[in-house]
């Protein structure tokens, strides 16, 4: 009975130091104060200000463009979420949208991921329609489902090709150049993909891609190569709630800092990394009051600082500001905003 209780003990004890070399290793603790909520505005339907499904956000210094996705639209706002103006509309034609997804803004152009008409369209900020890049389809340059779109200082475009399970870069005009990722397969090594939901270009070149459902994210160099991933112990699809892990990451945005800002869809937060994966904070709890989301699936930083979030299951958008700033909630906005 006795031997049975010692073996009992050091079992326990040996499980005990486990965990506190697992909690070591991949559970780390914040490194700077995070933020706070400010103030949300939307609903949902499908009159100005009002939202069905909004899934990508892009800020600039003083306007919030969102891609309300059921609606077929591209919504613009100032940032205390005062409706501006419209762009595109539902449909396949040229400016017609198929739930728009993630968006980027550059050259003084709108470029929008349109995911059920396998396309990227572009739009001038001010409304028109420009053009559109790709068609359906898995060969070099088409798309099944674009959902991310990023845009290189010499005008190429990076596209995460969600069901074709790759990233491709494209020269401005849609010419095919690389891809990242086996087509229409799944993988766990670094450069292959699950899934890949949305991705980002820093200033000196390199990219990060959310790789949604593999739970992690992957940095590749200005040259194309694989550099590191994170997410979990090693980046190896383990999703959990814990500090740098994930239940989907299906959004990503940099800020001015290096900050990479990481919407964590199933786990109703947003976190926030350092430039090479460590992390530094997160906020957001699950619920539909001030600073709580219901699946939060996009993230944007604002000149100033501040983070715009996307609350898809909500149907609004929330504004946060860091917990350093003085007090300044305004609180919820509901309905149609003129």
């Amino acid at each position: 009975m006795r031997r049975s209780l010692k073996s009992i003990f050091y079992l326990f004890l040996v499980l005990l130091l486990l965990a506190g070399l697992v909690w070591a290793l991949w559970i780390p603790s914040a490194q700077t104060p995070g933020y706070r909520f400010v103030t949300a505005w939307g609903g949902k339907g499908d009159g100005p200000g009002q939202f069905d499904d909004p899934t990508g956000i892009f800020v600039t210094a003083s306007e919030v463009y969102v891609s309300d996705a059921r609606n077929g639209r591209i919504q613009v706002f100032d940032h205390h979420g005062r409706f501006l103006r419209q762009l595109g509309h539902q449909g396949e034609g040229p400016g017609g949208l198929g739930r728009p997804m993630h968006l980027t803004l550059a050259g003084g152009e709108l470029y929008v991921a349109d995911y059920w008409n396998d396309r990227i369209q572009v739009f001038d900020p001010a409304g028109p329609f420009l053009r559109s890049i790709g068609r359906p389809g898995k060969g070099p340059g088409e798309f099944n489902a674009p959902d991310g779109v990023a845009v290189a200082a010499n005008g190429d475009l990076l596209v995460s090709d969600f069901y074709n399970q790759r990233v491709q870069r494209l020269r401005a005009d849609g010419t095919f150049i690389r891809q990242w990722g086996e087509t229409g397969r799944t993988g766990l090594t670094g450069g292959r993909f699950n899934y890949p939901t949305d991705l980002v270009l820093a200033a000196d070149g390199r990219l990060y891609v959310a790789d949604g459902y593999n739970d992690r994210i992957q940095l590749f160099a200005p040259d194309g190569r694989y550099l590191r991933r994170w997410g979990g112990p090693l980046g190896l699809n383990v999703s959990g709630p814990f500090n740098g892990w994930f239940r989907t990451v299906s959004g990503i945005a940099l800020d001015g800092r290096g900050h990479l800002y990481a919407a964590d869809f199933h786990n109703q937060r947003i976190q926030v990394f350092d430039s090479k994966g460590k992390f530094l904070a997160k906020f957001g709890i699950k619920g539909n009051g001030s600073g709580q989301f219901d699946r939060v699936i996009d993230v944007a930083p604002s000149p100033d600082g501040d983070l715009f979030a996307v609350d898809y299951g909500n149907n609004r958008i929330q504004r946060w500001t860091l917990a350093t700033k003085g007090p300044r909630i305004i609180g919820i906005r509901k309905g149609r905003n003129k």
